[in-house]
């Protein structure tokens, strides 16, 4: 088992699970868009329950009625990837919070595995 270590930037991008982009739902098109620049990976977290500048509280209890629950996008890669992505997300996002944070990434790799190299 090879170890990866190094610095890198981390971008969580915080929207609503019912934003969109041109009438499609807007997390999908950010995942899509961001394969399509080559980004090392991305994954969708869906929230059970937030809040955000509206100050409405969005929760997926049983008696709630709000039904656009959080979701956070986060891709980790290196700081000019993600430097380069950013004004893809000025063009996507109408409404939501975008944080860019340094941070060590620790990556385990097979060493059968032709990307350790």
């Amino acid at each position: 088992m090879a170890k990866h270590t190094g610095k890198a930037l981390r971008l969580t991008i915080f929207v609503g699970e019912r934003d969109t982009w041109h009438h499609k739902s807007l997390y999908p098109e950010i995942v899509r868009r961001a394969h399509k620049a080559g980004l090392a990976g991305a994954s969708v977290l869906h929230g059970i329950e937030g809040y955000g500048a509206s100050s409405l509280v969005h929760t997926q209890r049983f008696f709630s009625l709000a039904l656009d629950l959080p979701v956070a996008v986060i891709i980790v890669d290196a700081e000019e990837k993600i430097r380069a992505f950013l004004p893809v997300l000025d063009e996507l996002i109408g409404e939501g919070l975008v944080v860019v944070d340094e941070c060590e990434i620790v990556r385990y790799v097979r060493d059968s595995d032709p990307r350790s190299a």
